[in-house]
């Protein structure tokens, strides 16, 4: 959390000063000052985004202003402290509010809740809510928790399995254009990455259909795959072997296929199934429902 509200603070200030920050030179000072906090029995601590934002906004805009402030705050904690405990709390709330209002971009704001997608309307709500009603370490934990399970949801959504459907172009040695299925096949199409959150769109694979002699995977859109997919896949697998059914793969990608083959379900499938274009994919087909009928 302290690393993710440092880097929050380095992209306040970017947007305000025009400038881009180095993320890795941030991260190891903000380590090496956290070291040293706990030689003088100090908490960690993280970048402040309103300190931050309000040294931009005074025209503080090089590492000097941080140096400066620093000592600043030194000096009245050894000094002034005696008189800083009579400013009346409802001063220094007059000047949080006042940062806090310098520090939101308003115009992103507004962009987002007119432009963007209502799950990342949805993250920067809850994040400005909890932000305000608890604390920004407590809004940077909620806004985690929003945008992995908006992500998971969009991932999901990006998951598609079709029958095949024929068009494409000439150009396109792979298309599926005047593609010649033998009969007793179906070709299913997956696109997407094969994860958790969308195993349950293999069920629409038909295992159980009597006419099928072969179905022909084919994954040429799919740049990932899980562990949970793959179980999937091997239950999809069993219904087809329970029925007598060859599943075949066509274009499988690098990330899945040795996946598979680490797992052992490249060699419970068998290599000769899976094939490196849907062509090569077809005619395997044929010769399997040939060797059937004979």
């Amino acid at each position: 959390l302290v690393a993710i509200v440092t880097l929050l603070a380095c992209v306040v200030t970017d947007g305000l000063t025009g400038h881009r920050h180095d993320s890795n030179q941030e991260l190891i000072a903000e380590g090496i000052a956290n070291i040293f906090c706990g030689l003088f029995g100090a908490a960690p601590v993280a970048g402040a985004v309103a300190r931050a934002s309000n040294n931009v906004k005074n025209g503080g805009k090089t590492p000097v202003a941080g140096l400066v402030h620093s000592v600043v705050v030194l000096l009245i904690l050894l000094f002034m402290m005696p008189l800083a405990e009579y400013i009346p709390m409802s001063a220094l709330a007059a000047v949080l509010i006042v940062v806090a209002i310098n520090m939101c971009n308003f115009k992103e704001i507004f962009y987002i809740a007119r432009k963007a997608p209502k799950t990342d309307f949805l993250v920067l709500v809850v994040t400005l809510l909890v932000g305000i009603s608890v604390d920004l370490l407590s809004a940077v934990e909620a806004g985690l928790v929003v945008a992995s399970l908006t992500f998971i949801f969009n991932m999901s959504n990006l998951m598609h399995v079709k029958e095949w459907e024929y068009f494409g172009s000439d150009t396109d040695p792979d298309a599926i254009a005047f593609k010649q299925v033998p009969k007793e096949t179906f070709v299913f199409e997956i696109e997407g990455p094969m994860f958790f959150a969308a195993t349950d769109k293999l069920g629409s694979i038909p295992t159980k259909n009597s006419t099928i002699k072969t179905i022909i995977l084919r994954m040429r859109s799919v740049p990932a795959l899980d562990v949970t997919a793959l179980y999937f896949m091997e239950q999809t697998f069993e219904k087809c072997q329970k029925n007598g059914i060859t599943l075949i793969f066509s274009h499988v990608q690098a990330q899945p296929f040795q996946f598979m083959e680490k797992t052992g379900f490249v060699d419970k499938i068998g290599r000769e199934n899976f094939c490196a274009n849907i062509d090569a994919a077809l005619e395997w087909a044929s010769q399997v429902n040939a060797k059937a009928k004979s």
